[in-house]
């Protein structure tokens, strides 16, 4: 009787769930493998450019707050 009860789950998630499961494993490591597509890497292009405007922008307003209050790293 129990083995019925744990048998039933095993059959159904080796017919539905495993096949599914694979299938969309396999899909995503294919995905992985072929890398960055061309959009995705004009998209990290981008996004690389903004950070370093970003960087700039900083380091432009540190130094600005430096020069009119030196001491505001400590306060912070």
């Amino acid at each position: 009787m129990v083995e019925q009860i744990i048998l039933a789950p095993v059959i159904i998630f080796m017919i539905i769930v495993a096949p599914i499961w694979l299938v969309l494993h396999y899909r995503s490591k294919r995905q992985i493998s072929q890398g960055l597509t061309e959009e995705e890497y004009h998209q990290l292009s981008e996004l690389s450019e903004l950070a370093d405007k970003m960087a700039d922008r900083i380091k432009t307003l540190e130094a600005i707050l430096d020069a009119e209050t030196p001491d505001w790293r400590n306060k912070v």
